[in-house]
């Protein structure tokens, strides 16, 4: 692991969302983009040397949607950052704690994704990503 990249949090709405965490507590904006394989759309905030993630859901049937309908608003993942995701993946596969996925998915920022069920780390649901490259 090379780093916590992101805290994701999921909102009913960016528009509603984005000025409590960017005009209230200061927070930068560097970006918003919208996700297709996830259906979602997110914003990234710098906080310090993390991040935040929105994740507003683009379709009824987006995890991030299911999320809200069963929790509400709030926390959704902890990312982490890898060096190698493949090897990662396929070390917790052989540990009985595979991915979500078989092989890594595009996510935001060109990175390469993955997620871990919540049932092999504590009921947080993890997700790997690596940089595109």
């Amino acid at each position: 692991m090379t780093k916590l990249d992101h805290i994701g949090i999921a909102v009913e709405s960016l528009e509603e969302a984005l000025p409590f965490w960017r005009d209230l507590l200061g927070l930068k904006c560097t970006g918003v983009e919208d996700v297709p394989t996830e259906k979602v759309r997110v914003a990234f905030l710098q906080a310090g040397s993390t991040r935040i993630e929105l994740l507003e859901p683009t379709a009824p049937d987006s995890p991030v949607r299911r999320h809200l309908e069963r929790r509400g608003p709030g926390i959704h993942h902890l990312a982490l950052g890898v060096d190698d995701i493949r090897g990662r993946m396929s070390s917790l596969e052989k540990a009985g704690k595979p991915a979500l996925d078989e092989a890594p998915r595009p996510g935001a920022e060109g990175k390469q994704v993955t997620f871990l069920h919540p049932r092999h780390a504590g009921g947080v649901l993890v997700e790997l990503c690596q940089e595109d490259g």
